[in-house]
């Protein structure tokens, strides 16, 4: 038996072939893929695994049953993750999952967020997703099993924006106790245009501080980065709305500064309904730039796949024969033949699996696609970005001690205090500030010699900023606009005063 020194969780992956083996213990199991479909299983269901090497049934029916069954793999990647921490935590304090009391939970709240001993403390906000993991298992737990719910909560509410009603301004709900108060309001950071491009020049491109490419610097996919990283700040969508894009999806680039495209509902958080959503022809030049048959590295890793065999040994692969874009439909082989498919109801994982007859073999349909020639998942964006925020702190400090001089401690001190580093959502909320900006000096312009009343007319005819800013950001409401960006238009406001730095 594997003994481990922690709890661990490993995700179901439903595309891959079975792995070769003579061993009679596992073939007389037969197919385990098949076997855990038949046991609730799906493309992206977890696996927490005990210290002991083996799973606890109990906890891992949570994710194949009642409402938890229902949400996304990137749902599932987080709560599981936030419970094996909380497993660990237990294990640390003597205790276990189905007999732990509130003061566990409280103890587990202190550790994550303020306790000394951990060098690896969270933010107030970051704590949000353990306290609904918590939450959701727990109130299933009890349900389920009688188990005791330790968490002081109000009930839980798994809606996106269960914090709004819909109306002229928000009414908040009954705090949460278990809430920390520094995790009411979200710490919006972002980027201006010029510190976006820096960091992407470091981090992805190569270039030091001076501006000056690093001797020895190999882009194997910086066109790729470069490309999606100038999506989002570009488009303002989400990493998984962004990720999930089909190459038939996108307009080609023209004339018109803004191309037009439509975001599936399955790839929206929330998934109700699709969406129109504005390209930049820079980032659709950008784009072209990957997907280059002769100088982009799409076709380069496509080609390495198709050599080495790795599209044919895929499971569930679809088949696509067309599309047709005024519906938005492709052409699928099917066991009758031709079938149609709306692009609407394609979730992030199915669209990994549809790919297109070429010459050379089989081609897939997403646009972003990793070394390895697959399809690039979406959480395997955050290593992207990651490895761009470590590359941007040594050049900080090669450019702060160019002779290595200093001591590591020193040199780690540096690298610790680098201003210049970048998550995926921070371009989100910089399109926000560039779109807030832009749109509020456009009012001011138009509105120019109106009356107050005058003023209220025209808003109630074509929408405030908020409303306008919320279509961009394909919000339901511009309740939620205001509030989640309400930092940087106060930050804006200040500079705009003298009171801040530009």
């Amino acid at each position: 038996m594997n003994v481990l020194e922690h709890w661990s969780v490993d995700f179901y992956d439903f595309t891959v072939p079975p792995l070769p083996t003579d061993d009679p213990d596992v073939l007389r199991f037969g197919d385990l893929l098949a076997r855990a479909a038949r046991n609730g299983a799906r493309h992206g269901t977890p696996v927490i695994i005990s210290p002991s090497g083996r799973p606890d049934p109990r906890i891992n029916l949570f994710f194949r049953t009642g409402r938890m069954a229902a949400h996304e793999a990137s749902t599932w990647r987080r709560y599981a993750y936030a419970l094996i921490v909380w497993l660990d935590f237990l294990d640390a304090i003597g205790s276990s999952w189905d007999c732990a009391s509130v003061r566990d939970v409280e103890a587990f709240k202190d550790w994550r967020i303020t306790d000394l001993r951990n060098d690896e403390r969270i933010r107030p906000t970051s704590f949000d997703t353990d306290r609904a993991a918590l939450n959701s298992f727990y109130t299933w737990a009890s349900s389920r099993y009688g188990v005791f719910n330790p968490v002081p909560t109000v009930q839980a509410d798994d809606s996106d924006e269960a914090g709004w009603k819909p109306g002229p301004s928000y009414t908040q709900q009954r705090r949460d106790p278990l809430r920390p108060a520094g995790s009411r309001r979200r710490q919006v950071k972002w980027l201006l245009r010029a510190a976006l491009e820096q960091w992407r020049n470091i981090g992805l491109r190569g270039f030091d501080f001076n501006g000056l490419r690093r001797d020895g610097w190999r882009g194997f996919n910086e066109d790729r980065d470069c490309a999606f990283v100038d999506g989002l700040y570009g488009t303002g969508l989400r990493v998984r709305e962004w990720a999930s894009v089909l190459d038939v999806e996108l307009p080609a680039s023209g004339a018109e500064r803004m191309g037009e495209a439509w975001l599936a509902a399955k790839c929206i958080k929330g998934g109700e309904e699709g969406r129109k959503y504005w390209i930049p022809r820079r980032v659709l030049q950008s784009v072209e730039g990957y997907v280059d048959p002769l100088e982009g590295s799409r076709t380069e890793a496509i080609r390495r796949a198709q050599r080495r065999g790795r599209y044919d040994r895929l499971r569930g692969v679809r088949i696509v024969t067309g599309h047709n874009p005024r519906t938005g439909e492709l052409y699928v082989e099917g066991s009758s033949g031709t079938a149609t498919l709306a692009l609407d109801v394609l979730s992030p994982d199915e669209r990994r699996m549809l790919f297109r007859r070429t010459p050379g073999g089989l081609e897939p349909l997403c646009l972003w696609l990793s070394v390895s020639g697959l399809p690039k998942k979406v959480h395997s964006w955050e290593d992207t970005f990651d490895d761009a925020n470590k590359r941007i702190a040594v050049a900080y400090v090669r450019r702060a001690d160019p002779d290595g001089r200093l001591s590591e401690e020193e040199r780690e001190r540096i690298r610790g205090e680098c201003p210049l580093w970048a998550t995926a959502h921070m371009c989100r909320h910089s399109f926000a500030l560039k779109w807030f900006s832009i749109l509020s000096l456009l009012e001011e312009r138009r509105l120019e010699g109106f009356t107050a009343e005058e003023m209220e007319d025209f808003r109630d005819q074509l929408g405030d900023i908020w409303l306008q800013l919320a279509i961009l950001l394909g919000h339901k409401h511009p309740d939620t606009t205001r509030e989640h960006y309400l930092n940087p238009q106060r930050a804006r406001n200040r500079r705009s005063r003298g009171q801040g730095r530009a």
